[in-house]
């Protein structure tokens, strides 16, 4: 475990604040792992320091700073006593590991996000999300719901669909044949999801199968940036559920979402 004397410190006003303590662990998580690529480690050496790394340095802040609430994260066991806890931290401490172990590539990512019981307007279950971040640490940018990005006007006049670089679902170049519009190839769902605030990318649609970390922190920043999030049947995203399975989404600018959840439902996802 991370000794609790190379716990970096948050700034005092971080503490009282669930989205800037999101942006700041998201950083030194971030920041942490620019450490261990500086390692000499490669491969799968690389992929599994890194994960642990950030893992065990996200568990430690959050268990300093945040005692009382539960951690669902990618690198541990699901204590299903979440189910029952008032807040719930949903981390992914390393997003992309195979770009991560692929210096100098930059499409990998940090997730923390934060389920509140009680929040939201009933369609996602007793609770949803409250608060989040995604660090994209070899861009040195971390993007909060605390200070929501503003999503520029869209650069291209074909819409541009973000996909994996190594496996594209056939039924996104479908829709991509569909809607006349452009694949943008790259790691990382969590860059996926924000390459559409930062118009690089127009929609994020994947049926491929994922989990509550793999998107509720992107989720959280993309709904707080004014974009359009569902399940590709146009149904509510549902974190802290028993079976933290989350097989698809669709993340996209609110004028795409009716052609591409039409196209869905006339197509499916095969």
């Amino acid at each position: 475990m991370t000794s609790p004397d190379a716990l970096p410190v948050p700034p005092a006003d971080v503490l009282g604040d669930d989205h800037a303590l999101a942006g700041w662990l998201a950083a030194a998580a971030g920041d942490r792992l620019l450490q261990v690529r500086e390692q000499g480690l490669e491969g799968r050496e690389l992929k599994d320091a890194g994960d642990r790394a950030a893992h065990e340095l996200l568990v430690a802040l959050l268990a300093a700073h945040r005692p009382d609430d539960a951690v669902l994260s990618e690198e541990a066991a699901d204590d299903k006593a979440r189910l029952e806890a008032d807040r719930v931290w949903i981390v992914d401490p390393l997003d992309g590991t195979r770009e991560f172990s692929e210096p100098p590539r930059d499409d990998w990512a940090v997730h923390v996000a934060l389920w509140t019981r009680g929040a939201g307007d009933g369609t996602t279950g007793p609770g949803d999300l409250t608060a989040g971040a995604v660090a994209q640490p070899a861009l040195g940018e971390t993007f909060t719901t605390g200070a929501p990005a503003v999503v520029p006007p869209r650069t291209s006049e074909r819409p541009r669909i973000a996909v994996s670089r190594s496996r594209p679902p056939a039924f996104v170049q479908a829709l991509a044949t569909e809607l006349d519009a452009e694949l943008v190839p790259m790691g990382s769902a969590g860059v996926k999801v924000v390459s559409v605030v930062r118009d690089v990318a127009d929609a994020y649609v994947h049926a491929g199968g994922q989990y509550a970390w793999d998107n509720a922190a992107p989720v959280a920043v993309a709904r707080a940036a004014g974009l359009f999030c569902s399940r590709v049947d146009g149904g509510p995203l549902v974190y802290n559920a028993d079976d933290v399975s989350l097989p698809d989404l669709v993340v996209c600018r609110p004028e795409l979402s009716e052609a591409i959840l039409a196209f869905v439902a006339r197509h499916g996802t095969d």
